[in-house]
């Protein structure tokens, strides 16, 4: 296995003797992937902020007797600039403003409300209807809605109920009290088991797309190609030091986006939960850092092996990236598709899927859940998968109209 000591020695060499090549493998896409989620977290703290400063113009027509008292005791106009409409007014304006989001709520009390209130007496009697009229794409609208709801309507209605029965505690049969019990660490795992499977499983692809297409259609076109093969190396070694190489590369490369990823995810986590602190942290044992090794070096195995195909296949590097374009988007919906299965029930042969059966180890494996038969049948797939796509591969480097585009 001399000569494939050689190519392994000859493909990392070029890489890692190249600063540029280092930078914009390993460097840049860190540097990327922090400053967009801090960027995100930023944009998204301050849309949040904006909101919660803004002061919104709200209309109400039919005001009942005592709302203006009851609106100023719960410290609603420190939020809202409040405009009182006369029957005589025209609605539709309003209407008009509400969708043109120069008034952000209208609020119609019926005619007669606290009247209708009182003369409730059994079922079937009228109840009084308060419309709402807001702008669901405006957030201030959305958000004055929400306001007006939690700081008037329903302490109003709360007030009422208290002066028609006297004592509220009449409406509550049972008193509920909840006690979480979990597991701390499958807790702490969730947000990671949503998106870190789904990113792994196509960063190790973007990277193995990236330096595959080069290695080998970008060695055909430059000529480089033709010579290694006519130099005295086995082409299967050949094959194997390309693969190997590329498989280090690659796994480098998606170790650099994981980390960067897994220390953004605060930063995101936080801009999702408006500003609240989130637990994102995970504690591994020494068998599940294994575990997750091993799953990510037969993805990558995989993923070399299969874009290797693709590109010693076609003719130009262009072509290569058009035909490897579709393989990028099934990995791209194989690992998504788990974002939405946290929690789920997970059947045993979907884990012998290669590529998403990965991605469900994974998640499992982030939640503590993973057995070693799901383990087994993700690892074993994916290996036999990329057993096939190498025997493939050796076939091609032994077809001279293949290596030499005849």
């Amino acid at each position: 296995m001399k000569g494939a000591k050689t190519i392994i020695s000859k493909e990392l060499k070029r890489v890692f003797q190249d600063k540029k090549l280092i930078f914009s493998l390993f460097i840049l896409p860190a540097i990327m992937v922090i400053g967009i989620y801090a960027l995100i977290g930023q944009l998204t703290t301050s849309m949040t902020k904006n909101i919660d400063e803004h002061i919104s113009n709200v209309v109400i027509q039919n005001t009942p007797a005592g709302l203006k008292d009851f609106i100023k005791a719960c410290g609603y106009e420190d939020t809202a600039q409040i405009s009182y409409l006369d029957t005589k007014d025209t609605v539709e304006e309003v209407k008009q403003k509400v969708l043109d989001e120069t008034v952000d709520l209208f609020v119609v009390f019926e005619k007669g409300f606290l009247e209708n209130i009182a003369a409730y007496k059994k079922a079937g009697d009228k109840i009084p209807v308060v419309e709402l009229y807001y702008n669901t794409t405006g957030n201030y609208s959305q958000a004055a809605k929400n306001n007006f709801e939690a700081m008037i309507l329903t302490p109003l209605e709360t007030s009422l109920l208290g002066e028609r029965l006297g004592n509220l505690e009449l409406l509550n049969v049972f008193e509920t009290k909840q006690t979480v019990i979990a597991d701390e660490d499958k807790a702490n795992g969730q947000f990671l088991a949503m998106m870190l499977p789904y990113l792994i499983t196509f960063l190790l692809f973007v990277g193995a797309m990236s330096l595959g297409v080069d290695s080998f259609t970008g060695e055909k076109e430059r000529g480089t190609m033709a010579s290694m093969l006519l130099a005295p190396i086995k082409r299967q070694e050949i094959v194997i030091g390309k693969l190997v190489s590329l498989s280090i590369l690659s796994g480098i490369s998606a170790a650099v986006y994981a980390a960067a990823m897994i220390l953004s995810m605060p930063m995101m986590a936080k801009s999702m939960s408006n500003g609240v602190e989130m637990n994102v942290s995970l504690h591994f044992t020494f068998k599940q850092i294994i575990m997750l090794i091993i799953i990510m070096m037969c993805m990558v195995i995989l993923y070399v092996a299969l874009v290797g195909l693709v590109a010693i296949i076609a003719k130009t590097s262009k072509e290569a990236n058009t035909y490897v374009s579709p393989i990028y988007i099934v990995v791209l919906l194989a690992g998504m598709i788990t974002m939405f299965q946290g929690g789920m029930e997970k059947r045993w042969y979907q884990f012998a899927i290669p590529v998403y059966g990965n991605s469900l180890a994974i998640q499992n494996l982030m939640t503590n859940e993973l057995t070693f038969l799901q383990f087994g049948l993700a690892v074993g797939s994916t290996l036999l998968l990329a057993i096939i796509l190498m025997a493939l591969l050796t076939k091609s480097f032994n077809s001279e109209k293949v290596m030499f585009n005849a």
